[in-house]
């Protein structure tokens, strides 16, 4: 599906910059799943796990106008244990032709795995470093991983990658491991100058351009890229592309956003991709530096909707600004620190989700944010079961690791359920602490490692919250009834629901506005731990309505509020003497009525003390004042007022 945003849209109201995240949203995944399709089968090959990457130089030779591509790639590389072979991901269809190592040929077989499989001259002993050269051919789109598109746009030819997560073998060989990141790279693109046309050819990869040097016809671009990487985030394109940059401040160290357009793009995309600076410091400013600032970073126009978040430069099938908070929030979350494994994945597409939404709230306003919100839950809540996290079984599925519903949404609305109950300061202070987590920093992490961190930031037992909205399924409905015992004192009770098994009660944070007659609000965030709990809030004015949740900080659905009428009635039924009382207070209540418990509060509705029922209470030794008597049943609350002479 590709998205076009017309000039326009940019007149909109903000309301349609969150009414058009959803589309954005179908699209990111598409991208992201469609590069998985076919694939999910595989793992990690452990036949390469013997070694540690240190470092790629890729030098490739490539005609966008042909399926095809040659190259060499030099690896270097540390042994993890003795080893006398080396095996590297390769579909099997491309050709390798040679291998070398200081001038000496190697011997090497290619087999049905997709396995380069190298004999080393001599066994390398653990911790020693080495190296070798791989030169190969083939057409990369015959091996069916979509991972390499050799195709046009405006009848102009085109090549791109996308590998996420198991197609970089498909054109280049290399290790396909989440955890095992190149600490270095260098790519060199040789293409023609210029195609039919008599355009120039532009070539697109990871890191900063050092050079462009012309031999005859060609054109040898080289670009250098020095942070860690996995394979599955190197990317190479080109085509007549249009250039422009848009400068980041920085603080005084100024970097570009590089943007490769096709040239019937080149107005729109000049109109839209300016707000790239605007979300890149407000992700600055609330999280870290551009984690590759000393690079640059970019956008490079391909084929497909949505985007691909290839580190320093996201591909990108469109230029609206969701899709560009998207794309660009992925540098921090999934580039610098990458998702340990599938299961995981929400620490890059459900942190990617939720800036995008804090790009609205910073943007345009809290009214559109908590229109995002609303549309986040609602989609949520559309079905009753399904767990961010993901087990063994789901992580078969390219559909279920690609859940807009769970990997995006939910993930999304967890972090900021997350962020509401730590407050602010101590949310985004989190966030920082697991961006420089020295084990965790241009690596990966997984969600114990995240859990970790926060819980040790924020110096909060996070447990059951993670185990409710994060292991286990589901969401809460919630009845709340109320009524105003006194001008100057509302009793709440709040009643839950589940909608899965998998949690016996959500202990959350529940947010109210109550309404008075005269337009008073007034804001209240009720700790509900418990089911039936009752809250004695005071209050200056006449409640006339409660607002369930009025900014969508919740995950909820099929909620209520009621004034509490049989409250009412029972409370004019239960009698309380004398009233004003001096010594002893006597209760009157129905024979049916059966009362489980008596709690007594003082004019701030703090709690004094409690006792099973009893017809009469000795007055005497309390403070004069107006105090709160309530009685808990099997069924509801009744809270009534008693004046202490």
């Amino acid at each position: 599906m590709k998205i076009q945003l017309p000039l326009f849209l940019v007149l909109l109201t903000t309301m349609s910059y969150a009414q058009d995240f959803d589309e954005t949203l179908n699209s990111v995944r598409e991208a992201e799943a469609k590069s998985a399709l076919g694939r999910m089968m595989q793992r990690a090959n452990l036949n390469t796990g013997n070694y540690d990457l240190k470092y790629h130089r890729l030098e490739l030779d490539l005609d966008p106008a042909v399926a095809f591509i040659s190259g060499e790639v030099t690896s270097y590389f540390e042994a993890k244990s003795a080893m006398n072979t080396i095996t590297f991901d390769l579909a099997n269809n491309m050709t390798v032709t040679q291998v070398m190592q200081r001038d000496n040929l190697l011997s090497f077989t290619q087999n049905a795995n997709d396995e380069l499989v190298i004999t080393l001259p001599a066994t390398l002993n653990t911790g020693v470093l080495d190296s070798l050269t791989v030169s190969y051919s083939g057409n990369p789109v015959s091996s069916g991983f979509g991972s390499f598109e050799q195709t046009t746009h405006n009848g102009d030819p085109v090549i791109w990658t996308l590998s996420e997560p198991y197609g970089a073998k498909a054109w280049w060989p290399c290790k396909q491991d989440l955890i095992d990141k190149i600490d270095s790279i260098d790519v060199f693109m040789t293409t023609p100058q210029f195609n039919a046309s008599n355009e120039a050819y532009i070539s697109v990869s990871n890191g900063l351009e050092q050079s462009q040097v012309i031999n005859g016809t060609d054109k040898t671009t080289h670009f250098k890229h020095r942070y860690p990487i996995p394979a599955y985030l190197i990317a190479i394109a080109a085509t007549n592309y249009e250039v422009y940059s848009h400068t980041v401040p920085n603080g005084g160290n100024p970097f570009d956003i590089v943007n490769y357009v096709y040239p019937e793009s080149l107005v729109n995309a000049q109109a839209s991709t300016g707000v790239t600076v605007d979300i890149m410091n407000l992700f600055t400013n609330l999280f870290e530096t551009y984690p590759f600032a000393n690079e640059k970073y970019g956008h490079a126009q391909f084929g497909w909707g949505g985007g691909m978040e290839h580190t320093t430069v996201s591909f990108m099938g469109s230029f609206n600004r969701n899709l560009i908070a998207h794309e660009l929030a992925h540098q921090w979350f999934g580039n610098k620190i990458t998702c340990g494994s599938w299961k995981d994945i929400w620490l890059n597409e459900g942190f990617a989700t939720y800036l995008s939404g804090l790009t609205i709230e910073s943007l345009d306003g809290n009214d559109a944010f908590t229109t995002w919100k609303a549309q986040r839950t609602n989609n949520i809540t559309a079905a009753p079961d399904g767990a961010v996290y993901l087990s063994d079984t789901d992580t078969l599925s390219v559909s279920r690791i690609f859940n807009g519903r769970l990997s995006y949404n939910k993930g999304a609305m967890v972090l900021h359920m997350l962020r509401k109950q730590l407050g602010d300061a101590n949310f985004y202070q989190a966030l920082q602490d697991y961006l420089v987590a020295p084990n965790h920093a241009y690596d990966y992490a997984k969600t114990a490692d995240f859990i970790a961190i926060v819980e040790a930031s924020s110096g909060t037992d996070l447990t059951e919250f993670f185990d409710d909205w994060l292991f286990n399924e589901g969401y809460p409905s919630y009845t709340i009834q109320w009524h105003q015992p006194s001008t100057n004192m509302v009793s709440i009770t709040i009643n839950q629901s589940q909608s899965d098994p998998s949690v016996s009660f959500f202990e959350a944070p529940v947010p109210l506005r109550l309404i008075g007659t005269m337009g008073e609000e007034l804001d209240l965030v009720l700790n509900n731990t418990t089911n039936q709990e009752n809250f004695l809030e005071a209050v200056n004015f006449t409640v006339q309505d409660i607002l369930f949740d009025p900014e969508s900080d919740l995950i909820s659905r099929n909620n209520q509020v009621s004034l509490d009428v049989e409250d009412l009635e029972l409370a004019e039924r239960l009698k309380l003497f004398p009233n004003p009382t001096s010594t002893i207070l006597h209760i009157e209540k129905p024979n049916e009525v059966e009362i489980t418990t008596i709690k007594i509060y003082n004019p701030l509705g703090q709690l004094i003390t409690e006792m099973p029922w009893q017809p009469s209470l000795e007055t005497a030794s309390w403070s004069s004042g107006l105090f709160f008597i309530q009685f808990q049943t099997k069924e509801r609350i009744i809270t009534k007022t008693v004046l202490k002479k």
